[in-house]
């Protein structure tokens, strides 16, 4: 059972989660801190033993993928959560990503290249978790409001699906108050505040819509929840670019 180094700080009376099959080891596939702030805490609290596993090479550019896996670190080392870092590999990996989304690169949001994505990371997760005796694997994609819960269950499931011994919890991270509690979270522990989903195309559309609005565009590593110093004025125009 995961050892806690610091209460949980948040005072919410949650029902007690039960895993598929009541198993009390899960895999928890994470993709940033805001995302799994809450379903971290929810997990600590109905006593689930989990390790988090973070593989996202979608992840563009690796400024800010540093700056969202390093958050998630932090979190996770205040609970006293192992913390799985698969991205040893993020050149060949970033690389792969970009050859799979070769002819999707102006698919919109929640769209095919999404369900590449999904597919690319959960696959690897489960595949961990299978050789690592974890019966169980999620994912805190799910909580956000910008994503499609049922294209995420469904690469959830279809990864899952070659193993005998393991199933995708497809629970709703959002009901019961989590999407709000997601939010406060971010705010109480300062978390990192990304502006777009994460990889290049995503950052690119991104740019063009606060074009579009006489904004400038997204500054990497300068918003965080909370924290009202860190705003910045969005004003001038600049040219958006892609880089691979």
């Amino acid at each position: 059972m995961t050892e806690l180094n610091t209460p949980i700080v948040t005072d919410i009376d949650r029902p007690i989660l039960v895993p598929p099959g009541g198993h009390k080891k899960v895999l928890l596939h994470s993709c940033c801190a805001p995302c799994s702030g809450e379903v971290m805490e929810a997990m600590l609290a109905s006593g689930i033993d989990y390790t988090i596993y973070f593989y996202n090479p979608n992840i563009h550019p690796h400024k800010e993928y540093m700056l969202r896996k390093e958050e998630n670190m932090r979190f996770a080392d205040k609970f006293g959560i192992p913390f799985v870092d698969k991205d040893d590999d993020y050149e060949n990996d970033r690389k792969e990503w970009f050859a799979k989304a070769k002819g999707m690169e102006f698919e919109p949001e929640r769209g095919i290249r999404c369900t590449m994505c999904f597919d690319m990371r959960f696959e690897k997760a489960a595949q961990y978790a299978h050789e690592n005796g974890f019966h169980v694997f999620t994912s805190s994609l799910g909580i956000s409001r910008w994503k499609d819960m049922k294209q995420i269950n469904g690469c959830g499931h279809r990864a899952a699906e070659p193993y005998d011994d393991l199933v995708y919890w497809d629970f709703n991270w959002r009901k019961g108050g989590g999407s709000a509690r997601m939010i406060e979270i971010s705010k109480r522990e300062h978390f990192y505040q990304q502006e777009y989903c994460g990889c290049a195309y995503s950052l690119r559309d991104s740019n063009a819509h606060r074009k579009s609005q006489g904004r400038i565009p997204i500054k990497l590593g300068v918003l965080y929840y909370g924290d009202e110093s860190t705003q910045y004025e969005p004003q001038a125009e600049n040219k958006i670019i892609v880089e691979k």
